[in-house]
C-alpha cells in the first residue's frame, strides 16, 4: 500500500494547475537535473494499521520542495498551495486499492542550504484501508 499510496499523492500534486506553474517538477525522490523550485516525495515509512476485517497501513511522507529565495517567506504562496492540495486529497482511491481513513499534518522543517538555497520538509500520516 504504501508504494500505490506514494504514487498517489506524486500525481495528485502533479495535477494541481497552481504547482504546475510554480514548480518545475513535482516527482518521487529528488530530482538528478532540474532548475529550482522542484517538490519531490524524499522519504516514507509505514507500520501496521489494520483492523479486524482489513488491512492497513499509516503511512508517514517526507514532502520536500527546493527553492532559491533570499527572503524566508520567499515561496509562500506555493507552500500555502501544496499543503491546501494533501489536505484536499480524496480518501476514495478505489482504483489503487485503498480508502484514506485520515490525513494528518505532522510537522515542518525549513533550512538554509548553501546562500539562497532554502529547503522546506512538511511531514503528512495518513491512516489507510485495503479495499
Amino acid at each position: 500500500m504504501e508504494l500505490a499510496f506514494r504514487a498517489v499523492v506524486v500525481a495528485w500534486l502533479a495535477a494541481d494547475p497552481t504547482l504546475a506553474d510554480g514548480l518545475n517538477a513535482i516527482v518521487e525522490e529528488a530530482p538528478i537535473r532540474t532548475a529550482l523550485p522542484w517538490l519531490a516525495l524524499t522519504a516514507s515509512a509505514s507500520t501496521d494499521w489494520s483492523t479486524k476485517s482489513s488491512r492497513g497501513r499509516e503511512i508517514r511522507v517526507a514532502l520536500e520542495l527546493n527553492y532559491r529565495g533570499y527572503e524566508q517567506l520567499a515561496e509562500a504562496g506555493l507552500i500555502s498551495a501544496i499543503e491546501a492540495r494533501m489536505e484536499s486529497l480524496p480518501a476514495d482511491q478505489s482504483e489503487a486499492g485503498f480508502q484514506i481513513a485520515s490525513m494528518t499534518f505532522l510537522k515542518a522543517r525549513a533550512e538554509q542550504r548553501g546562500e539562497a538555497l532554502r529547503v522546506l520538509v512538511l511531514e503528512y500520516r495518513a491512516r489507510v484501508l485495503a479495499i
